[in-house]
């Protein structure tokens, strides 16, 4: 019978050991801690019914449920576990000694990526370009290699110097995020991104990413029906997509650089770790409501418990060797549990045990956060640093980017709030300026004044005039030449035509030439 919940395991200097899951956090008697620093690897099966582990001289296996002892082999060079997914086959990892059974005749292989599931197993593969050829992804079943029609599907793109390939979790498509180590226009030392969707029914289609900047992370919900990508400079935007690579719900921009789906696929988490500062949203994607957002501070390791309602978050050493612990957290933001490693010591890995699917059925999502007897973390805010000279003066709101919030949260037509007073000043400035050039202009011009102006002029229509000033009615022309070839773009794309990405960068800069045109023909 299988536990209420899943058992945590625990690997560092204080040896390995297992801990009981919510509510309870006691030590597990299933596991007797293994004391020592030789622990170097563990696994379970799939089901979550067996463990292994090396202790630097057997291999041991353990049964979870009676906790019986299996087996016990002389392997003390193993430093990676793998059960077969039937629990009928431990793999083992030392210096390589396998025999090939089949193999893939394909020259200058750079990556290739196993579909996860049942058989028939799929495989991706990626070819890198040379001499002007591009580079390639190309899906094959198992294990129906040779032939010239044997692929599955086929992706061909330029600007790719390594890829990144994630299968769906039904093994129907691969998204594929494309990366060149330099940008060559200079706007981003992490290089170019390109995101990518390969079906195995031969379809396949560019991702259109409406901010530029990087892929920080991509992935699939469980359903295998969309995905969600984080990317853009910061501050980054997240959006889902569905299988016909449109977007479904865009989350705005925040401080994040990943993402994580819940294994019902109903709740995800967007979350900024490393050099951001720990902060996370916690979403309900069914109806697009936020539910919570914790700070999980210096964290190195995110993981969902199985049962999709608790989350655990690590700090972990080597990659950081200080404040070494977990928490587990509900998903309406409370602390549940809380361990931190003594100062001498050193937290190494930490997981869930896993659990097929349907053990745990999804719940349905509440919004009030789950009462706790860990007390609240007040996360400490940084400040801005401000030079000496400015320490006395008072602080003005100016914020180095625009932050856009969720598609659900924006102003709709027609719903327009009140103007705060700073805003409403500023429009009656401008308004005002505006006001002034035209009847200076009018003033200059007896025979325009005649003629009656319109009472508005659509953003999207280029008109003809000219200001009396050389240079102006030359940026002007250029201008009106920028957008005509925006609007033939525009009618491409319409008709279905793939535009490059240079292409889409000049389309999505057709709202900023359209300001600067207006601007210019009132002479501001």
């Amino acid at each position: 019978m299988a536990p209420s919940t899943p058992l945590l395991t625990v690997r560092g200097s204080e040896g390995l050991y297992m801990v009981n899951g919510p509510p309870h956090f006691t030590e597990s008697t299933v596991f007797p801690r293994e004391s020592g620093k030789n622990c170097k690897v563990y696994t379970f099966s799939k089901d979550g019914t067996l463990f292994a582990w090396g202790n630097g001289e057997k291999v041991n296996i353990i049964n979870v449920t009676n906790k019986g002892l299996l087996h016990s082999f002389d392997l003390p060079k193993t430093v990676c576990l793998e059960f077969s997914p039937k629990n009928t086959v431990l793999a083992t990892w030392q210096p390589y000694t396998n025999t090939i059974t089949n193999k893939l005749h394909l020259q200058k292989i750079n990556d290739f990526v196993l579909s996860p599931g049942p058989q028939p197993c799929k495989v991706a593969v990626y070819v890198p370009g040379s001499k002007g050829a591009p580079s390639f992804v190309r899906l094959y079943q198992y294990p129906n290699f040779g032939g010239p029609h044997a692929a599955l599907a086929n992706k061909s793109f330029f600007k790719a110097d390594k890829v990144t390939m994630l299968w769906n979790k039904k093994a129907t498509a691969v998204l594929v995020i494309a990366s060149t180590e330099v940008d060559k226009t200079g706007a981003s030392y992490y290089g170019e991104q390109t995101l990518h969707y390969i079906a195995t029914n031969g379809e396949s289609a560019v991702v259109q990413l409406p901010k530029n900047g990087p892929i920080y992370d991509v992935v699939w919900n469980s359903s295998s029906t969309e995905f969600c990508a984080v990317y853009g400079f910061m501050p980054a935007k997240a959006t889902i997509f569905n299988l016909k690579c449109d977007p479904v719900f865009d989350f705005g921009t925040g401080p994040r650089n990943a993402a994580y789906y819940n294994p019902h696929g109903h709740i995800l988490v967007l979350a900024g770790f490393g050099n951001l500062r720990g902060q996370m949203e916690v979403w309900d994607v069914k109806n697009y409501k936020l539910i919570s957002k914790p700070v999980a501070s210096d964290s190195t390791y995110f993981a969902w418990c199985p049962d999709g309602e608790h989350i655990l978050t690590a700090t972990c050493a080597p990659r950081l060797r200080v404040n070494n612990g977990y928490k587990i957290w509900h998903y309406t933001g409370s602390v549940l549990h809380k361990y931190d490693v003594p100062s001498n010591g050193e937290l190494w890995q930490v997981s869930w045990q896993p659990f097929l699917d349907g053990i745990f059925p999804a719940k349905t999502i509440t919004y009030q956060a789950v009462p706790s007897e860990v007390p609240t973390e007040v996360p400490k805010v940084a400040t801005a640093y401000r030079p000496p000279a400015l320490r006395n003066k008072p602080i003005t709101n100016s914020k180095l980017h625009e932050e856009e919030p969720p598609q659900n949260m924006k102003p709709q037509p027609g719903n327009d709030k009140p103007l705060s007073k700073t805003a409403l000043k500023n429009q009656r400035k401008h308004e005002a300026k505006k006001a002034a050039k035209q009847e200076a202009r009018s003033d200059k011009s007896p025979d325009l004044a005649a003629t009656p102006a319109p009472q508005s002029t659509p953003r999207n229509t280029i008109t003809q005039s000219t200001s009396g000033d050389p240079d102006i009615d030359k940026k002007i022309k250029n201008l009106k030449k920028k957008l005509k070839a925006i609007e033939q773009l525009k009618e491409q794309a319409a008709t279905g035509k793939q535009l490059e990405k240079n292409q889409l960068e000049k389309i999505q800069k057709e709202t900023a030439l359209l300001q600067e045109l207006e601007d210019l023909e009132l002479g501001i």
